[in-house]
């Protein structure tokens, strides 16, 4: 939906991830029978927008013309439009362990790069007249990964370059603008804002990758340069800013210092156990699912120290090598200051929305609460489609 009450006006959305389905057929199956009920409680009588999640296989069948043309009509049927395309996660999301593969293919791969082009096509097939529209991705790689190849920034930053040619040419072809919004994570290759930074300068806004969409594009250098800062930029997730201690005014700030976009800002909570004690593992025990990695930072005498699981981040704590306030990467619903016994980082959201009411942060705002079906059972008491409508409820009182 339009916030036009904001600073240069956004637009606010729930990312449809939080529904299990991977073919395309799921995927809409999903749609059809959740957000008619959500839209009804959050947005009775104005369009409502659409985070949409597409998975490798959905993203090829929506790419036949017959396909999209089916949707187009359910949107215009339930008043709804899409803005933002979730283009993470590739493969299956849910029900199966997805730990760090979720990363997979990475920026690292043509797989990737070709997914990310399907994607930008899609969007630019359903994105409204005269609106930007973003897709998001993955942090370049996971760490390890990385590392384990010394070439690997540059190798990433070429492939994004010549995604930007395509951006570029989908421009040019349809007259939508979409950006590609890297989405820094804990260990991963892009984590912090701070190596956001260098990453953006050290490699994408540079000569080199200048060179290529020039070269691909047939454009001069100054407007290839002008295009990756156009068309790449960062999806900012509050879940994940706070997991590393972050505070979002700052990092708003010190993106737009460094000329580094934010697409997209994702909306989310993490958990927070402000002191280590005795009971903290056999408590956290029941956020340990198995499916997704839950990151953990630790922050002790203004130290952090990164754990890229739950269970190392416990075998350390028996060793009497943990202590201080960890934050958990598990994304809980945001209308929940206390979140299984612990405290969530509501304050941290809090904080990034007070920062996005006061000056124009990014084009689109998306509640992103995956999680839903793993989290413990005394957390899901209502259903996933009215928790849905009350997140958004809760971030628009907070907006208002």
């Amino acid at each position: 939906m339009h916030l036009s009450h904001l600073s240069g006006g956004a637009h606010l959305t729930y990312c449809t991830n939080i529904h299990a389905g991977e073919s395309w057929d799921e995927v809409r199956q999903s749609l059809e029978a959740h957000v008619p009920h959500i839209k009804a409680r959050v947005s009775p009588h104005s369009a409502f927008g659409l985070g949409l999640r597409l998975s490798g296989i959905a993203a090829e069948a929506l790419s036949a013309p017959a396909v999209l043309d089916e949707f187009r009509a359910f949107l215009d049927r339930e008043n709804l439009y899409v803005f933002t395309i979730n283009a993470f996660p590739y493969g299956p999301f849910h029900g199966r362990r997805v730990k760090e593969d979720v990363y997979q293919p990475d920026w690292l791969t043509p797989e990737r790069l070709s997914y990310s082009d399907r994607a930008a096509e899609i969007l630019a097939m359903l994105l409204p007249d005269g609106m930007v529209g973003s897709v998001s991705t993955v942090p370049g790689t996971f760490k390890a990964v990385a590392a384990a190849r010394p070439d690997a920034a540059r190798a990433m930053a070429d492939a994004l370059a010549r995604h930007v040619a395509t951006l570029v040419s989908l421009r040019r072809r349809t007259g939508r603008e979409i950006v590609l919004a890297l989405e820094p994570e804990p260990c991963c290759f892009l984590e912090t804002v701070e190596e956001t930074i260098a990453f953006f300068c050290d490699h994408l806004h540079t000569d080199a990758s200048a060179a290529i969409v020039a070269d691909q594009t047939g454009t001069s250098p100054a407007a290839a340069h002008d295009a990756l800062r156009r068309h790449l930029g960062v999806c900012y997730d509050v879940c994940h800013g706070a997991v590393e201690f972050e505070e979002p005014a700052r990092a708003f700030a010190q993106l737009g210092e460094a000329g580094i976009r934010i697409g997209k800002l994702q909306l989310s909570s993490a958990l927070r156990v402000p002191e280590i004690d005795a009971n903290t593992e056999r408590t956290l025990t029941a956020f340990n699912d198995g499916v997704y990695l839950h990151q953990v930072v630790q922050r002790r005498n203004g130290s952090l120290v990164r754990y890229v699981d739950l269970e190392p981040a416990f075998a350390a704590l028996r060793a009497g090598k943990a202590g201080g306030e960890w934050r958990v990467h598990c994304h809980v619903p945001v209308f929940l200051e206390i979140a299984g016994g612990f405290h969530s980082t509501q304050p941290t959201l809090k904080a990034a929305l007070a920062a996005a009411k006061s000056a124009f942060v990014a084009p689109h705002f998306e509640v992103e609460t995956y999680t839903w079906d793993v989290l413990p059972p005394e957390l899901r008491q209502s259903s996933r489609a009215d928790a849905i409508a009350r997140e958004m409820l809760w971030v628009l009182e907070e907006l208002s």
